[in-house]
């Protein structure tokens, strides 16, 4: 799936020395909000092919849907919906990282938006959230520029970089988003474009 720059393709073995240099180059970049496992769990998979056969295998199951984020053909990082869940909830999460060279592009929003409209009109899901870090402004000015709602604070939600972290919980319906989240980024980017050549003329 591609809009513009921004393609969403299926993380692949061969992804894996263009990924693990993307992420050598962004350790310090991304640590702060790393998802860890607490001593004495299960442990994550430790290496690149252990998680893509993971990912695999939880995508076979209907339960993720796994991506790598392309900008004109390099890899800038990585987006996974996952808690699929169908029934009468129909609701999925939404978790992302983008390389710090390509952060403030409008990358994180545009592939958020396109994965977002992919799991409504696809997988006929109703509900997408996001979970984040109050800390972590990057990703919260990611939800707020695409219209999600705040729904609360879940305390120790997740292990982040060692420890119990609280998360702010965002979401939106398919029914928010009646014209599409891509088609409602993509107008509240020319008008941004459009407010700032106003702006430039005065």
């Amino acid at each position: 799936m591609k809009l513009g720059e921004v393609q969403l393709t299926p993380i692949r073995l061969r992804d894996s020395a263009e990924w693990r240099a993307v992420r050598l180059r962004n350790a310090s970049w991304l640590q702060p909000w790393e998802a860890t496992s607490p001593a004495g769990s299960l442990q994550a998979p430790t290496t690149f092919a252990d998680m893509v056969r993971e990912l695999r295998r939880e995508a076979r199951a209907g339960r993720v849907v796994p991506w790598i984020i392309r900008v004109s053909g390099r890899l800038a990082g990585q987006l996974t919906v996952n808690s699929i869940s169908f029934g009468s909830l129909r609701s999925a999460q939404a978790g992302y990282w983008v390389a710090s060279e390509f952060a403030g592009r409008g990358v994180a929003p545009t592939a958020l938006a396109v994965a977002t409209d992919h799991c409504w009109t696809t997988l006929g899901l109703h509900r997408m959230e996001v979970n984040i870090r109050p800390e972590n402004q990057a990703s919260r000015r990611v939800v707020d520029k695409l219209g999600f709602r705040r729904e609360g604070t879940r305390e120790r939600y997740l292990h982040i970089n060692g420890d119990w972290a609280d998360h702010q919980s965002f979401a939106l319906t398919v029914e928010e988003v009646p014209g599409g989240l891509t088609a409602r980024w993509l107008d509240s980017r020319g008008a941004e474009g459009a407010a700032r050549s106003d702006e430039s003329g005065n």
